[in-house]
C-alpha cells in the first residue's frame, strides 16, 4: 500500500514515479487485511498505547490520517464501513481490491515481479513491508522460540531494510516486536487471514504445551498484540485457549473458536470448569522495528542526518507503534503521501 500510496501522489505532483513489484500483484498485504485504516481518537491515547515509538512519526499519522482517508476517497477507493466499531478509534474500513484497483489506476505505472533497480541515484522509496516472510531475519531480530506461521504477503523479506543497512541507514526501536494474531494450529489460506484469526484471548485462560498459564486475561490488550508476542516465545510459538462455558456463549467467541478440542485432548490436565479448548500458534503479519525515518519519511542515519535520496514508508519505516500497536495502514498511508511530498520538493 504504501508504494503505491507513495506513487500516486508522486504523479499528482508532477512526477514520473515507477512502482517495482517484486511479487506476482499489486496490494502487498493490504490486500489481505481486513481493509480498516484507523488512528486513534485521542492523541495521549496513543503515546499511551506504543510509549516507545518516535514521537514525531506518530503525530503525523494522527494528524494527517483524516485527510489522507479523504484522498482515498476522491481516488475512486471504496468505503465499505464508515467509522470502526472500537471506541478507542476512528477510520474507514475500504474494500482492499478495490482500494488496490483505484491506487494502482492513479499510479499508472506497476512493474509486476520485479525488484526495484537500486544504486541509480534516483529518488527512492523503500516500501516493502518489512521483514516478517524472512525466517532468519525473524529469527535474528525478534528471536521467537520457533518460526512463526506467515500471515501476510509472502514478498516482505526484508529488502528495504537491508538497502537501508547498505546506505548506512540507523535502526528504529522494536526490532523485536511483530503485529500478528494467533491462529488455528491446523492450516489456512490467504482468504481466511482475516475469519480465522482468534481474537477472544480475554475470555479464554491461556497455557503453553507444557501447562503454564502465561498469560492473565486482565493483562490482554484490547488488540491482542501482546498475546500473540507471548505466545510467540512459548515452546514451539504455540499455545491453548481454554475455555468454560460461559466463555463458548459469549459473543466473540461463539462461532471463531475453533477448531474445539475435549479438555481430554489436552496435553497437560485441564483446571476445572474447562469445557473445550483450541490449539493456537503464532503468525506475524508485519515487523513493528526497522528504518529509523524523520516526519517527511526520510531514512535517518546514525547521527540523525538523512540520507540523500532515500525514503522508506509503510512498516519499512520502523519503530512508529514500538511498544504497542498502531494501524499499520494508516502508517503506509500518510508515510507514502510524506515521501511523496518531500520527493518533489527536492
Amino acid at each position: 500500500m504504501a508504494g503505491l500510496v507513495a506513487a500516486a501522489r508522486a504523479r499528482e505532483l508532477g512526477l514520473d514515479p515507477v512502482v517495482h513489484e517484486k511479487g506476482t500483484r499489486p496490494g502487498g498485504s493490504m490486500l489481505l487485511s481486513s481493509g480498516v485504516v484507523w488512528r486513534h481518537l485521542d492523541w495521549q491515547e496513543m503515546r499511551r498505547e506504543s510509549p516507545r515509538g518516535d514521537e514525531r512519526v506518530q503525530r503525523l499519522v494522527h494528524e494527517r490520517l483524516d485527510d489522507g482517508l479523504e484522498w482515498l476517497r476522491m481516488l475512486g477507493a471504496p468505503v465499505l464501513e464508515e467509522d470502526t466499531a472500537n471506541p478507542l478509534t476512528t477510520g474507514k474500513r475500504f474494500d482492499t481490491r478495490g482500494l488496490t484497483d483505484a491506487l494502482v489506476r492513479a499510479v499508472d505505472e506497476v512493474v509486476l515481479g520485479r525488484e526495484a533497480p537500486l544504486g541509480t541515484g534516483e529518488p527512492t522509496v523503500l516500501a516493502t513491508g518489512g521483514f516478517g516472510a524472512s525466517p532468519e531475519l525473524v529469527d535474528r531480530y525478534i528471536a521467537p522460540a520457533a518460526p512463526l506461521r506467515l500471515r501476510a504477503s509472502p514478498w516482505s523479506t526484508g529488502d528495504g531494510l537491508a538497502h537501508g543497512l547498505e546506505r548506512g541507514a540507523a535502526l528504529s526501536a522494536g526490532l523485536d516486536e511483530f503485529y500478528g494474531r494467533n491462529m488455528p494450529d491446523t492450516s489456512w489460506t490467504e482468504a481466511e487471514f482475516v475469519s480465522r484469526s482468534q481474537l477472544y484471548a480475554r475470555r479464554a485462560r491461556i497455557f503453553d504445551a507444557d501447562g503454564v498459564e502465561f498469560f492473565e486475561p486482565a493483562q490482554v490488550s484490547w488488540s491482542e498484540t501482546n498475546v500473540v508476542q507471548a505466545t510467540a516465545r512459548r515452546p514451539g510459538a504455540r499455545a491453548y485457549y481454554l475455555l468454560t462455558q460461559k466463555a463458548l456463549e459469549h459473543p466473540e467467541v461463539a462461532g471463531r473458536a475453533a477448531p474445539l478440542l475435549p479438555p481430554e485432548a489436552l496435553p497437560f490436565e485441564a483446571p476445572p470448569g474447562i469445557v473445550a479448548a483450541v490449539a493456537v500458534v503464532a503468525s506475524i503479519t508485519h515487523t513493528i522495528g526497522g528504518l529509523r525515518v524523520d516526519e517527511r519519511a526520510r531514512v535517518l542515519a546514525a547521527d540523525g542526518s538523512p540520507i540523500d535520496g532515500l525514503y522508506a514508508a509503510g512498516v519499512d519505516a520502523g519503530g512508529v507503534a514500538a511498544g504497542g500497536y498502531a494501524s499499520g495502514l494508516a502508517q503506509a498511508l500518510v508515510l507514502g503521501l510524506a515521501a511523496a511530498e518531500a520527493v518533489a520538493a527536492g
